[in-house]
């Protein structure tokens, strides 16, 4: 079982999030915590055979930035992998999640489909590193693999995993169309037309006409409620 502590502040979204955990399979939640001083003892007190394998981690915790405990937790050599499950969407701090070494990143709200694949993909990720000393470069390949590539059922040929995240992370409760998703990605309308209807399919996203401009009415979307 990959064991999982859950830092965050609001006590609701963290009783939530360990509801979340205990539905995925090989996964459990060891223990709930509201703080990153609250994280750094859970994690030292949980070392040896009960140990912590996984932060479930939000960036804005009362006394300290995930992303400073990310990094305080890797000065102190206490070698904990970071999924980071956040409102928080600044690139700065998502640059900053990658160069702290956090393996995934969710952004909120978010439907439970999402939150299994990323813990899913984790487990594979872990499953491909094994426990060798030594890895050769399809290890690692492979590994890195797990992490990135979207495991979603139906994801049709030409889409990626990269830019289907990168879409999935502009939705929000503000309504955008397949237009301003792609003006802000830099994608052409169609492309980003495509992964927004995949999203609307897979649950991710609702999809409705925006009415009150010229000609044929746009759709635009927006993500869907957690369920």
């Amino acid at each position: 079982m990959i064991r999982v502590l859950i830092v965050e502040d609001d006590r609701r979204t963290a009783q939530a999030h360990g509801a979340y955990t205990d539905r995925v399979e090989g996964f459990e939640v060891a223990g709930i915590v509201h703080s990153a001083a609250d994280a750094v003892r859970a994690i030292r007190a949980n070392r040896g055979s009960d140990e912590i394998h996984l932060l479930l981690l939000d960036m804005n915790l009362p006394d300290r930035h995930g992303l400073e405990l990310c990094r305080d937790l890797r000065a102190a050599g206490l070698g904990i992998d970071v999924i980071a499950v956040t409102a928080v969407r600044e690139l700065e701090t998502v640059r900053g999640a990658v160069s702290a070494g956090i393996v995934q990143y969710l952004i909120k709200p978010f439907t439970f489909a999402a939150f299994a694949d990323k813990l899913r993909r984790y487990a594979a990720y872990r499953d491909r590193l094994g426990t060798a000393d030594a890895l050769t470069q399809a290890d690692v390949d492979e590994a890195i693999a797990a992490l990135r590539t979207s495991n979603a059922p139906g994801l049709a040929k030409g889409l990626s995993a990269t830019t289907l995240s990168a879409v999935s992370a502009l939705l929000g409760p503000e309504a955008r169309s397949a237009s301003e998703v792609a003006a802000q990605l830099g994608l052409s309308r169609v492309t980003a037309r495509r992964y927004l209807e995949h999203l609307a399919e897979s649950g991710e996203a609702t999809r409705a006409p925006r009415y009150g401009t010229r000609g044929r009415p746009e759709h635009q979307y927006r993500r869907a409620r957690p369920t």
